[in-house]
């Protein structure tokens, strides 16, 4: 068997296994808010479940290539996006214990209007249609060259057989699947580390004296990522779903958690990148360097893509059967929330047969939605229902300005990589903040 074939009984194997593990959700409470036996997950479930649903294939290839770049600097300036948790975790159990809220979605309403609840699902239900190709996507790319047959197979099959065991149990089994992804994360993790360590020429010190602190390096980054960090969770139900099923003391608790070990378990993951660099490889850093210690290491790294990208999308498939099903009022039973489970599988996995550039032009990227920062960070505070549009708005606004690279150069004050994705959200959150409270000045002083 070559290597190819060793992912295929991979992919396979483990996704019938988790299919048969999986609870089968008789209720709608099992299915859309994963009550097991009456009761909800523990902190201990609820941490793993945070951890592995964000450490998605998308992210651990990032990590690893920004270990490539930048050394242990680039590991940390990403695990700066794992601060969202602690924000989110600390805003959410005071909106729940103080405004009484029971979802992101009746806070919205009850404070800005059905327009705005609208609004925000419009922009989620984006966030959660990119989520399905660009996880897939990099799945695809471990079997064959992209827009091969390989490819393309690759997906659809990864892709049905993960919509195969969310079906069956909804958010109990995403929840119920992503305690043992998480596990199996950990454990293959700790193999590739402890492989890399046991090159005689790599030691902790080669890590902790890799890059360069400095913005050009990747703080910019970081800065960039602990900005994003007040607005970025809020727009992403496969977190937010997860703040309203446990109590919020055990929620809170779960985030706190969630954020430090996150954060760890990304920097780790960023050491291959580190180990990458001082070895002289370029291109993909997880893939040189599972093909530089042989096929085992390169299937040990390939197993953690896949089990981390298949609890990101039955995440996602469950989020979006919530958004429409409860969030959005649609129709709250089992049959129509597998159906929309599948609805989104088939719409997210589309635009892979189409062109890059519609890719990049369906994405909603952390820039555009820190509009969300006031409207959160501020949200006991009563302001006119338009200052949620000025805000939002405004954040679109600059998102648009750094895709299309038309943001004012003499408003960069730093250098070197991400130095615009930095001045862009240092500009873009300080206006979405004046014209979030414009409205209530000019109100107060009538």
């Amino acid at each position: 068997m070559d290597i190819i074939d060793w992912q295929w009984l991979l992919i396979i194997a483990s996704s019938v296994l988790l299919f048969v593990l999986s609870p089968l959700a008789k209720t709608t409470d099992q299915f859309f808010k994963a009550v097991h036996k009456r009761k909800a997950p523990n902190a201990l479930v609820l941490t793993g479940s945070l951890i592995i649903s964000w450490i998605f294939a998308k992210s651990i290839t990032n990590a690893a290539n920004l270990g490539l770049s930048f050394g242990i600097v680039g590991g940390v300036a990403y695990a700066g996006y794992y601060l969202s948790f602690a924000v989110a975790g600390l805003l959410i159990y005071k909106i729940r214990t103080v405004g009484g809220f029971k979802s992101i979605h009746e806070f919205l309403t009850s404070k800005f209007g059905k327009g705005a609840m609208a609004l925000f699902s419009i922009l989620i239900a984006i966030r959660l249609f990119n989520e399905v190709w660009s996880n897939t996507m990099v799945i695809g790319s471990y079997f064959g060259d992209i827009g091969s047959s390989a490819y393309y197979k690759a997906i659809i099959v990864f892709t049905a057989l993960t919509l195969a065991y969310a079906i069956k149990g909804g958010l109990s089994s995403s929840i119920f699947t992503d305690v043992i992804q998480m596990v199996l994360f950990s454990i293959l993790l700790l193999v590739i580390l402890w492989k890399i360590f046991s090159v005689e020429s790599f030691t902790v010190s080669d890590v902790t004296s890799s890059g360069t602190w400095s913005f050009e390096l990747g703080l910019n980054l970081f800065f960039a990522a602990i900005i994003q960090s007040f607005s970025y969770p809020f727009h992403d139900p496969v977190l937010t779903d997860r703040a309203f099923i446990s109590s919020p003391k055990v929620t809170r608790k779960s985030f706190l958690w969630a954020s430090l070990l996150g954060a760890i378990c990304i920097i780790l993951f960023s050491i291959i990148g580190v180990y990458a660099q001082t070895q002289g490889f370029t291109g993909q850093a997880a893939v040189q360097v599972g093909k530089a210690f042989g096929v085992i290491i390169l299937l040990v790294i390939n197993f953690i893509m896949i089990t981390s990208a298949a609890s990101t999308l039955d995440s996602t498939f469950s989020s979006f059967s919530k958004l429409l099903a409860v969030d959005l009022g649609m129709v709250k039973d089992l049959t129509f929330g597998r159906v929309s489970m599948a609805t989104i599988a088939i719409l997210g996995t589309l635009p892979i047969f189409l062109n890059a550039e519609i890719l990049s032009a369906t994405t909603i990227s952390g820039t555009m939605v820190i509009g969300l920062t006031p409207i959160f960070l501020f949200w006991k505070m009563k302001v006119p229902k338009i200052s949620f549009y000025l805000s939002i708005i405004t954040g679109l606004v600059f998102g648009f300005l750094l895709v299309f690279n038309v943001f004012p150069e003499a408003l960069i004050f730093t250098e070197g990589k991400y130095a615009d994705l930095l001045w862009v959200n240092i500009w873009g959150i300080f206006s979405c903040n004046i014209l979030y409270f414009i409205p209530r000045w000019l109100k107060s002083n009538q």
